[in-house]
């Protein structure tokens, strides 16, 4: 985590920027190793180029601060104060000019923003995601360690999904399944809403489970990811149950093909939009180019969806370290949806999939 502040003080530096607030919980769970919601309460971390930065929270979580490793000050502020007051202190004993401040733009609310500026002189505002979100796009040896161990409870997670699949069985039954047997291997969170859908409802790319029954002839799809020591999973599997028409084997493969070209273009040195487009094309020249309304993935770490963005149109380059999702799919309202998504490691030779589950076509009897 010093490493991490040291980078972030010497941009400042560069930059000649005097004060950085950053506010949102990854990034100060990034920069601090504590994770909190505050929910509606101030809660960030203050960094200067050349005096001791420190975090504020709310009073009832200042002890977490310091069990978390932070060895900087902490002011922690109870609910009736007024938590500026002791920040503009902080500043003030701190001697920071402010003619130039950084902050993160998509998150801090316009008020808390106006808060922050005031105890300024009309000062030049930068955007500190940028800096952030390319420190963190390379995973580090411990990040990646525990990001395996969160894709292997993804795949636990789909078969339990699996092993649960029978005639008549409901959507949210499934669901509920996976997430008490996760919450059993000690699993708190999950990454997003996890998603069981069958039928026609998979040919929905964000359905919603509910009490559709399961049914022979049915495409099953699972989307779901765990959150672990504060790092995300996020796995797609699609099966059918019982039987296959032609037309849904169809799908699968061609969803599996493309799939498939984006891992193998997955190679330092390559450029991000291409795996959005190889997929795309492959697609497309199957006749569902219509069909495929999304990105072929995102980035992964402490979100779940986080930079970079893998569309055709993102000419960044891929990076040793760098870990995202490859997730093709073809959606079809009168037959269903196929969806097929690995979490993504770049290495010095090429790729590396977190998830393991089995993608090849399953049919569930």
């Amino acid at each position: 985590m010093k490493q991490r502040l040291e980078t972030l003080k010497q941009w400042m530096k560069e930059e000649n920027i005097d004060a950085a607030f950053i506010n949102s919980t990854e990034n100060v769970f990034y920069l601090t190793n504590f994770h909190t919601d505050p929910h509606e309460r101030l809660m960030g971390l203050f960094v200067f180029p050349d005096a001791d930065p420190f975090v504020v929270v709310p009073g009832m979580e200042a002890r977490q601060v310091k069990d978390a490793g932070w060895q900087n000050e902490v002011i922690g502020y109870w609910d009736h104060e007024n938590p500026w007051d002791f920040i503009q202190q902080a500043i003030k004993e701190r001697g920071v000019d402010g003619n130039k401040v950084a902050f993160e733009k998509e998150v801090l609310t316009y008020g808390r923003s106006e808060a922050f500026l005031s105890i300024f002189h009309n000062p030049e505002v930068i955007n500190v995601e940028d800096k952030l979100n390319d420190m963190r796009v390379v995973k580090d040896e411990k990040e990646i360690e525990i990001m395996r161990r969160a894709a292997e409870m993804a795949d636990f997670g789909v078969e339990v999904g699996v092993n649960a699949l029978q005639e008549g069985i409901t959507e949210m039954e499934v669901l509920a399944k996976i997430e008490y047997e996760l919450k059993k291997k000690g699993i708190r969170e999950m990454s997003f809403s996890t998603m069981v859908l069958f039928g026609e409802k998979s040919g929905d790319p964000h359905g919603n489970p509910g009490d559709r029954k399961l049914k022979a002839g049915d495409f099953v799809l699972f989307d779901l990811g765990v959150v672990l020591e504060g790092y995300t999973s996020d796995i797609t599997r699609t099966f059918a149950y019982k039987s296959v028409s032609d037309k849904q084997r169809e799908i699968y493969e061609t969803v599996l093909k493309a799939e498939l070209a984006s891992l193998e273009a997955s190679k330092p040195g390559n450029r991000v939009g291409d795996l959005d487009q190889i997929a795309r094309d492959i697609i497309t020249e199957a006749g569902y180019g219509d069909h495929f309304p999304h990105r072929i993935g995102h980035g992964l770490g402490i979100n779940v969806h986080e930079f970079p963005s893998m569309s055709h149109l993102n000419d960044g380059i891929l990076k040793v370290g760098m870990t995202y999702t490859i997730e093709p799919g073809i959606y079809v309202p009168e037959i269903g949806g196929v969806r097929i998504e690995d979490d993504v490691l770049i290495t010095e030779n090429g790729y590396e999939t977190l998830t393991k589950f089995p993608k090849e076509l399953q049919i569930i009897e």
